[in-house]
Parts: C-alpha cells; structure tokens; sequence
C-alpha cells in the first residue's frame, strides 16, 4: 500500500533534517508522528519514528554526557486526552490537579515546589482523562525540553490565581510562552499553513481560587484576554465549579464514545473506545482490530434517531454514546 504521504509530513521532515539540537530532532519527529497518515501502508514509518524518539530520549546530556531519560516525555497510557497544565509559581495547578485526580502532587505556598511532570487521572463520568502537572513558567526559567510535553498533549490549561495582585502579569507571561512557541495565533501566520495548524494546540484558562478574589474581578480579565481564549472560573471549595471544569475539559478534547456490541451480545456499557470528533466506523474497526479493517463490510448502529440494529456504511460519522456492532466478512 503506498504512503501517500502529505507536504505537511514533508515539511516535518525537512524540521527534522535541519534540526540542530536533540530537542529539536525530539520535537520534530513527534510532529512527524501528527502528520504522517494513519494506514496499514505507513505502519513500518510510524514504528521507526517511534524508534527513533525513544533512541533520542535516551541520549546522554549533551553536556555532561550522562545518560538521562526525557522526564517531559509522558505516556498517556489508556486515557482518552493528555491535558497539561501551564500556569506561573503558585498559581494553584499543583492544587486543582490534587482535588480532580489520584497524582500524588505536593502543593505548597512557596514557588517552584513543582520540579518534574506530574500525572494524574481524572475520571470523568465513563472516561479516563489524563491531567498533567507542570513545573512552573517565569518570563525568565522555563525547564529545559518543557516545550515537548506541551507539544504532545490534546489540551494546555492556563492556570490562573484569580486572586493574585498580579494574576494580568501571569496571564501575560503564559500568553508569551504559547505565542513564542506557536501554541496559539499571533496573527502573522498563513490562514492556510497546514504544518502551522499542527503546531497549535487548544488552550484553556483556568481561574484558580474565585472564593477570594474580588467582586468583578473575572469579568475584568475576560474582557482583558479579549476573547482569546475561553476562561472558567473554580474554587477548590466549590464542588460545582470543579465538575463543570471537569465538563468544559472533555467537551474541549471533541471526545465521542462508542460502546461495542457482539452480534447476539448485550452491548459493554462499562468501557466505551474513544475517538475524536467526526471519527467514522472505519476508524472505529481500525481502533478495535487494524488486521480485520480491510475485511469490514458494515456496522449495525443504536442511537436515539436510528432505528435499533440499523445498518450504516464505513464512512457513517461517529456521535458520542452510539452502540455499533461491527460485521465483517
């Protein structure tokens, strides 16, 4: 089967070719894994790009010449959307990762208690969400290879202390860091810039500790971002908030899940595949078994408008809670 492969994996590529450093090499290749297209005829280039990120995370220091191992490089294991957390010292990430996850994270009132990646899950309704805590961001430290964790997650929270005298200057310096590294617009890139709309990721504010800020206060800084970025504000004391930040973060990962039925079968309701937003049965059959894509003639569907057991084709768009049975020659 041919590769097909696209000018933005092209362009990746060439990132790579051209890369100087071993972070660079690292980050070039994760975009290379984004935009090489997912087929059976590229699954010998998929592996060996794997192959070659885990040989360059590997590598020894470039300065001292120890080997270490990329403490940024997080495995999502079977969560449905990694979730990372940007946020300055003591902007309350730490906290909020604490209250909505099982991480083990210590949360401090001075700065930098944070030092490395720190992952949690955080159960939504039938969905495990992976949360990352972070080593905090100033205009002048950020760690060494922190970019990468950033550059592989589905969602980047900006995390915020509401109550803070200076939480515009944070949310200054974070909005520095996701422009600089071409997280979010600038407003200079081409519309069209395919490989640019790769580089981007979704980002979310999060405005820690609303129980003490000041009356209007979230107002002001929503009108201050301009629109730029959605704002939800939480309290760690206010169970409410912290279930629609928990809400607002699976609707953000354009999460649907499908729960699969045997032919004769009830349908397994405990643990749903998920796949993103506009995912087709075709892609379905190739999450649930990749050798038996090609033998897939049809699905049978159970949703709220369809009739039960009706017959849809491969390329039937996906919506979050439909019951499909796969049929296969």
């Amino acid at each position: 089967m041919p590769a097909n492969l696209t000018p933005e994996y092209r362009r990746a590529e060439e990132l790579f070719r051209q890369a100087g450093s071993t972070a660079e090499k690292i980050a070039a290749l994760e975009l290379m894994l984004q935009t090489i297209p997912k087929h059976k005829g590229t699954d010998h280039m998929q592996a060996d790009i794997k192959r070659r990120l885990a040989k360059l995370r590997d590598t020894p220091d470039e300065k001292s010449g120890a080997r270490q191992k990329d403490i940024f490089y997080i495995p999502r294991g079977a969560s449905a959307g990694q979730v990372v957390l940007l946020g300055t010292p003591n902007s309350g990430k730490s906290a909020l990762v604490a209250h909505l996850t099982n991480a083990h994270v210590q949360v401090a009132d001075y700065p930098f208690a944070t030092t490395s990646p720190v992952p949690g899950i955080l159960h939504y309704e039938d969905v495990q969400i992976q949360l990352v805590d972070m080593p905090p961001i100033t205009a002048d430290h950020i760690a060494p290879g922190q970019v990468g964790a950033y550059r592989q997650c589905d969602l980047i929270l900006v995390v915020m202390d509401l109550a803070a005298a200076d939480v515009t200057e944070e949310w200054a310096t974070c909005m520095d860091y996701l422009r600089q590294r071409n997280f979010i617009r600038t407003g200079d890139e081409d519309e069209n810039d395919d490989l640019c709309r790769h580089l981007l990721r979704p980002c979310m504010g999060v405005c820690t500790k609303s129980d003490l800020a000041g009356r209007g206060d979230f107002e002001v800084l929503q009108e201050m971002c301009g629109g730029e970025m959605e704002l939800v504000a939480t309290s760690l004391h206010n169970q409410d908030s912290l279930d629609r930040l928990a809400q607002r973060i699976f609707q953000r990962l354009r999460i649907v899940r499908i729960y699969s039925k045997l032919p004769g079968k009830k349908p397994d309701m405990q643990q749903p595949f998920t796949l993103t937003m506009g995912s087709t049965v075709h892609e379905l059959a190739h999450k649930v078994h990749r050798d038996l894509v090609e033998k897939l003639r049809y699905a049978r569907i159970w949703a709220d408008d369809k009739y039960p057991g009706q017959q849809v084709p491969r390329d039937y768009v996906l919506r979050d809670k439909d019951i499909i049975e796969l049929h296969f020659s």
